[in-house]
């Protein structure tokens, strides 16, 4: 699924946040403090990012045309 380029319930634009999201996590951060770390502070917001996943790994796998 691809991120949103904003918040569906408040507006505000998240997607240049996600791949910030993903290297914190990533370096060994809980998500709560990737989310701190990156002002991040409505749970709308919040929700969107955590929501996400990477399922273009499995999208490739699959025979093209």
């Amino acid at each position: 699924m691809i991120i949103p380029i904003r918040c569906f319930s408040c507006g505000k634009p998240i997607a240049h946040l996600y791949p910030k999201f993903k290297k914190l996590v990533e370096e060994g951060k809980s998500q709560k403090e990737a989310l701190d770390e990156l002002g991040t502070k409505r749970y709308c917001c919040r929700a969107q990012i955590l929501g996400q996943s990477d399922t273009l790994e499995l999208v490739n796998k699959f025979k093209k045309f």
